[in-house]
């Protein structure tokens, strides 16, 4: 098998627009959620998220691309420009006839939706803009990247809930690690930050009203963001032979069902994912020193996680360090590994662990180093990214610093 390296990364979120941008924030400890700016806000119980602010389309793209792209197709191609253009990479030829896009999404055009349901249903119009449909769909971000960037390889869309990226990612790793494709873009993106889309969410009761407060024993939910992060996944040799920059080194990665409860997390599918990607990576777990979590600030994610690390790292568990940075840019649901992909890759390049920010009391059941409130320098060479979604998908990606 081919090994698989990142050679481009590109961002925007409620941290930063850029990669930089974010991880100085993450450095910092900053956070991204504030009260949400958006039509009918009041109407809602939960006003807070991880909202993108000043983002303007101006000069990024034309009014006929603007008909055609809800703004999560707009964050995942702002993303994806950023890291086609760190890698250095232009498709013609075999290589474009070859490479693709795979990109993860929960919600897709959630922003379209909503104000084409509020013009039927509450404004009473009979007509609707004739490009709704395309601009809606989940495999809209991966079909305009396709397109923009002339991928006419195996291109589509994961959707499973917030696993969605890290699914994603994992089938971009192991069709360049088969062979099948020489480069592949990946990540994901997600904009479900309008009324229709949290007022959904208000109905599961497992949102908090006042911030993301990971492992932290008065927590009380989840907080959402929004945003993309997509990356540029290469076979090593085609890297090597052109002289490209190496992000990061993707090692290892493993998926699992659940099959249990379709909201519920479970303990030993979560264990199963974690370990199956130490064993595809050929990695001993003393080896991983970082774990970026899925850490969502809900009692049963938070348990749940914590209790399947100590399973899988038994007395090492104790001496590695997990954070969640959804205290800092919120749960971007589909999009959220992508972005928290990003501080896997800081970890290894820049030495520095992201934190748990909002931090206040330790909880029995959460037990581990969960770095919190500051970050941390510390040399790792291993880290994982976990992701556990509703329906009890779960996907586990193992990184190793760019040799």
């Amino acid at each position: 098998m081919k090994r698989v390296v990142i050679t481009g990364a590109g961002t925007i979120n409620a941290l930063g627009h850029n990669v930089q941008d974010t991880w100085d924030a993450m450095k910092e400890g900053r956070s991204g959620i504030g009260p949400l700016e958006f039509r009918d806000v009041e109407r809602l119980s939960i006003r807070i998220g991880g909202q993108v602010h000043g983002f303007e389309t101006e000069g990024l793209f034309n009014r006929q691309q603007m008909a055609l792209y809800d703004r999560f197709t707009q964050f995942a191609l702002q993303a994806a420009r950023q890291a086609v253009a760190q890698s250095g990479l232009e498709f013609s030829g075999e290589l474009a006839a070859k490479s693709g896009v795979i990109l993860g999404t929960s919600g897709g055009g959630m922003q379209t939706l909503d104000e084409n349901y509020r013009t039927v249903y509450e404004d009473g119009k009979n007509r609707v803009h004739p490009f709704v449909v395309p601009k809606l769909m989940n495999n809209a971000a991966a079909s305009h990247v396709s397109m923009e960037f002339n991928l006419k390889g195996p291109s589509f869309t994961v959707a499973t809930a917030c696993a969605s990226s890290n699914h994603a990612m994992s089938q971009a790793f192991q069709m360049v690690r088969s062979g099948m494709a020489p480069v592949m873009v990946s990540g994901g993106s997600e904009s479900m930050l309008c009324f229709g889309g949290v007022k959904a969410w208000e109905g599961l009761r497992v949102m908090s009203k006042d911030g993301c407060r990971p492992f932290s024993a008065n927590r009380n939910g989840m907080v959402q963001g929004e945003g993309a992060g997509v990356f540029v996944f290469e076979e090593y040799e085609h890297a090597k032979a052109r002289g490209a920059e190496i992000l990061a080194e993707v090692a290892g990665f493993a998926m699992s069902s659940d099959a249990s409860d379709i909201v519920m997390p479970s303990k030993q599918g979560a264990a199963r994912a974690i370990k199956g990607a130490l064993t595809d990576g050929q990695i001993n777990p003393e080896d991983v020193g970082y774990i970026n979590a899925h850490g969502t600030g809900t009692a049963a994610n938070d348990k749940t996680e914590c209790a399947a690390v100590a399973d899988v790292f038994g007395i090492h568990a104790d001496r590695l360090m997990i954070s969640s940075t959804k205290s800092m840019h919120g749960h971007l649901i589909g999009g959220t590994g992508a972005v928290e992909l990003l501080a896997c890759i800081m970890a290894l390049r820049e030495g520095v662990i992201a934190p748990t920010i909002n931090y206040e009391e330790p909880d029995p059941e959460c037990a581990l180093d969960v770095v919190p409130n500051e970050a941390r320098e510390a040399k790792v060479d291993v880290v994982l990214s976990n992701a556990f979604a509703f329906g009890g998908l779960n996907a586990v990606i193992a990184l190793k610093k760019a040799a």
